[in-house]
């Protein structure tokens, strides 16, 4: 691939992923704590990394990010959020990509979404508990201990941690529609399918 059609790509993926970031396109999953919402922005990311490689969707992560931050900020839950965010992506798309970056197989996917998954969730319960609600209560005058019944411990286990595992189940099973919808296309050619 040309450095030209690269490039183009790596601005095509950035500019569609931080679309995707826009509060109207983010939905609600859990009633109980509905400042949570799922964004899928992950998805292009995803394709960037298994048309151009893992460097490049890092590279449209970071564009990404940066270009959330300037276009859709919220004040302190953006600037708190995006490297929760930022980290949780990353991890999930490390571990997706170890497992299908030679071949894909269906047995590799299932295994390697699974574990990112895991991991997307593990990151997102940690950086809550380390950096997130302190954050939130200092900055943000979000103090999770007072807004739910049983406290923190609440939050986490019946808010983070199910939100997460259901976002990274829905993060695994768009993509591999999207895969399997692209991978024989002509315009965009994953490099192990």
């Amino acid at each position: 691939m040309s450095s030209t059609k690269k490039l183009t790509l790596i601005a095509m993926l950035s500019a569609i992923s931080t679309l995707l970031a826009a509060p109207f396109l983010q939905f609600i999953l859990l009633p109980a704590v509905d400042f949570l919402k799922v964004e899928l922005t992950i998805l292009p990311i995803l394709i960037g990394v298994f048309t151009l490689g893992l460097g490049s969707g890092f590279i449209i992560l970071t564009i990404r990010t940066i270009l959330w931050l300037l276009l859709f900020n919220q004040g302190p839950s953006t600037w708190i959020g995006l490297p929760m965010n930022y980290l949780a992506i990353s991890v999930f798309m490390v571990i997706l990509w170890f497992f299908i970056r030679k071949e894909v197989t269906i047995s590799k996917y299932i295994i390697g979404a699974a574990l990112g998954t895991i991991a997307f969730t593990a990151v997102m319960f940690l950086t809550n508990v380390i950096y997130a609600i302190p954050m939130y209560a200092t900055f943000a005058g979000f103090d999770i201990r007072t807004m739910f019944k049983g406290g923190v411990n609440a939050y986490l286990w019946a808010g983070v941690l199910p939100f997460n595992l259901i976002e990274g189940i829905i993060f695994a099973v768009a993509f591999a529609i999207i895969f399997a919808l692209l991978r024989k296309n002509k315009v965009i050619n994953f490099y192990n399918a």
